[in-house]
């Protein structure tokens, strides 16, 4: 199989970039890059808003589009990870290999997200009373336990990863009779204490160790030639997404009116996140695995930034939330002459309320997100670079 065009290398540049479709064991897939580069920038988005006050949906379309936009990361995040494992087992020698790898790298998630992460997003030390379970512990702990599913057929991994998103109702009795902290972190979430210290656990197990089991299903699709792999994307990520407007669409339809209810459009987009329903991954997933083939024939500077951001996203993740809290405190300088004292709170899921005329307008946050979009891709082209130019076995783990 060879590539339809020559890609260049982050650190290079080109006046009409393609990415290419070769996805032999030894070349990187850039569709996968630019959708999951997409994704990074969409989720930027949410993380500014974190910081502006601007709240997590509601009636206004303005305000309801820019959190619902953001609702693709955290399932492409886990989804394109378990695609990410199986390309990557068809590099390395065997699957014991594969399955360290998923572990030690799992952990590493893990404790960046305890330590690291916890730090950025707050600016405080107040370890004993706040810490969060975000999205770095759910892909964390979801590797570790793929470590054990890759032992299986990949048939085998994708079916159970199925079972896990669309019966997941069965797990809430499951939840329920074990002890609490485990019930809480397997589906139930909420705040867990470990030892002295307090854990807000946001994003749960279940589902998403079946979405990045299904994703690493789905990477048996991307390993096919470009052709079959194209009607295979459009096929999975069409059925996904029609069978989301349909049955959603007949809920919402069937809701009870009343004066508060939204509009038909929003009851429809409005789904489930905490934990992800089946209805809210068919919403995001389908066409984000329809979009795959389209992003193979992206070109242009937007498609070079994009697959810039892909091909290194933990760096982005570990850069992007500390960069954008400290845009938030020049934000806040500026306005107030002072940095106020509620962006040292326990963001994102614990800061209180905003302090009253502190929410930032719709233009702002878009504002500053840009702003740190162009920060980002500076540092992000250079470490790519490094990843390019240095074959150190730790680099992969950023």
């Amino acid at each position: 199989m060879t590539a339809t065009t020559q890609q260049p290398t982050a650190a290079t540049s080109s006046t009409r970039y393609r990415p290419t479709v070769d996805a032999s064991p030894s070349r990187r897939i850039a569709s996968l890059d630019i959708v999951r580069g997409i994704i990074m920038v969409l989720m930027a988005i949410d993380h500014v808003r974190v910081y502006s006050a601007v709240p997590a949906g509601g009636p206004q379309l303005g305000v309801f589009f820019t959190r619902w936009v953001t609702h693709f990361s955290a399932p492409g995040f886990a989804f394109l990870a378990g695609t990410g494992a199986f390309l990557y087992g068809r590099k390395v020698r065997d699957t014991r290999e594969l399955a360290a790898y998923l572990v030690t790298r799992g952990l590493f998630l893990v404790l960046l997200e305890l330590t690291v992460l916890r730090l950025s997003w707050t600016f405080n030390v107040d370890f004993a009373g706040y810490n969060l379970a975000g999205v770095l512990w759910m892909l964390g702990w979801c590797m570790v336990l793929m470590g054990g599913l890759v032992w299986l057929p990949t048939a085998a991994v994708t079916v159970v990863g199925l079972l896990v998103v669309f019966a997941q109702a069965v797990f809430v009795p499951i939840s329920n009779a074990l002890p609490s902290a485990i019930g809480k972190f397997l589906y139930l979430g909420g705040g867990v204490q470990a030892g002295p210290f307090p854990i807000a656990i946001l994003y749960v197990i279940v589902p998403w160790v079946g979405v990045m089991a299904a994703g690493y299903g789905f990477g048996a699709v991307m390993a096919m030639d470009a052709d079959r792999r194209r009607r295979w994307c459009y096929a999975i990520g069409g059925v996904a997404t029609a069978a989301f407007v349909i049955v959603a669409s007949i809920l919402a339809a069937g809701a009870h009116p009343g004066p508060d209810t939204p509009p038909f459009l929003i009851r429809v987009l409005a789904q489930r996140k905490y934990p992800a329903s089946p209805l809210f991954l068919l919403m995001t997933l389908g066409p984000t695995i329809a979009f795959i083939p389209v992003a193979e024939r992206l070109s242009g500077w937007l498609a070079k930034t994009m697959d810039v951001f892909g091909r290194v996203p933990l760096f982005f993740y570990i850069l992007h939330i500390p960069l954008i809290h400290a845009l938030a405190c020049v934000v806040s300088l500026m306005r107030e002459g002072r940095v106020d004292p509620w962006l040292f709170a326990n963001h994102p899921l614990d800061p209180g309320p905003a302090p009253a005329g502190y929410r930032w307008s719709l233009a702002l946050l878009y504002a500053v997100w840009l702003v740190a979009l162009g920060i980002l891709y500076v540092a992000c082209r250079w470490y790519a670079g490094v990843k390019a130019r240095r074959a150190s076995r730790w680099l992969r783990y950023v």
